[in-house]
């Protein structure tokens, strides 16, 4: 069996299979149609489009349902139609270099609050039909939050026996494995989980941070009610489910949902939840 790692759609991919040629060529062809980073991709016309309706792709279009189940099971808390605030706070590259430490960003950040859905609820006008996608002009929609998870269970329907795809984080595996979580400020081991047929995904604001002109912290999980990162008093989750983009979604709701309230997301496959000060909480 192949064990190969190689960097695509913006983070380190691990595939775990004897069909790793074929995997790989279709995460760079996924990463080529779906990234918002890649002027001439199918997404960027998308959003680029004057058109009320657009074509799509069946790929594309199982990226923007990706994106539309997430939100509808957050109630909008995982929004994917937040690109023009990404822009704004500076995630407009796939990565920042260098990037700031986590401690330090933690120090510098400002008072804790859990996130909140935008009001407007923009990701409701984007419906889709046999071969298109319809939305506002001007909309933009973003598959950066699910298009991992995704990917991770597109390749899932191809492989057959004991297999593991982790595409940054975000992990599907066929037969049993063990899964090492480690924790976000020492990055040491501290828990193995045990999956058979299953996922489990991380995410977390120990990755994609940066200083802004003004002096501030910043990252990529977005409080979708401001449209600014979201500092909830939570750095990272780790999230089991059935499929990657279950435990994706559910990971990043319950980070942003702050400590609170992330158990509530993950009281139905488990999970572990990080705080600022580093303790681990089990679910």
């Amino acid at each position: 069996m192949t064990d190969v790692s190689f960097d695509c759609m913006g983070t380190t991919v691990r595939l775990v299979t004897d069909a790793a040629d074929d995997c790989r060529a279709f995460l760079e062809h996924f990463d080529a149609t779906l990234s918002r980073f890649r002027p001439g991709s199918e997404l960027c016309r998308l959003n680029a489009d004057p058109r009320e309706e657009v074509p799509a792709s069946p790929l594309l279009r199982a990226a923007v349902s990706a994106g539309l189940f997430a939100a509808e099971l957050t109630n909008g808390l995982v929004d994917p139609t937040l690109v023009s605030q990404l822009e704004a706070n500076g995630y407009d590259r796939t990565r920042r270099t260098p990037e700031l430490p986590l401690a330090q960003a933690l120090a510098k950040a400002p008072p804790r609050s859990p996130a909140r859905p935008d009001p407007d609820e923009r990701w409701r006008e984007i419906t889709l039909s046999d071969g298109t996608v319809r939305r506002p002009p001007g909309l933009r929609f973003d598959t950066g939050g699910t298009g991992k998870g995704l990917a991770a269970d597109l390749l899932a329907k191809r492989l057959t026996g004991r297999w593991a795809v982790d595409c940054g984080g975000d992990l599907r595996v066929g037969g049993a494995h063990a899964v090492e979580v480690r924790h976000p400020l020492t990055h040491q081991p501290i828990h193995t989980l045990e999956i058979q047929d299953g996922a489990v995904a991380t995410s977390g604001i120990d990755t994609r941070l940066w200083t802004a002109e003004d002096g501030t912290p910043r990252h990529h999980l977005l409080d979708p009610s401001t449209g600014t990162p979201a500092w909830t008093g939570l750095i990272s989750v780790t999230a089991l489910a059935p499929t990657a983009l279950e435990a994706e979604t559910l990971a990043k709701a319950a980070l942003l949902s702050g400590p609170r309230h992330a158990q509530n997301w993950l009281a139905k496959h488990g999970g572990l939840l990080f705080t600022d000060d580093g303790d681990v909480h089990f679910v």
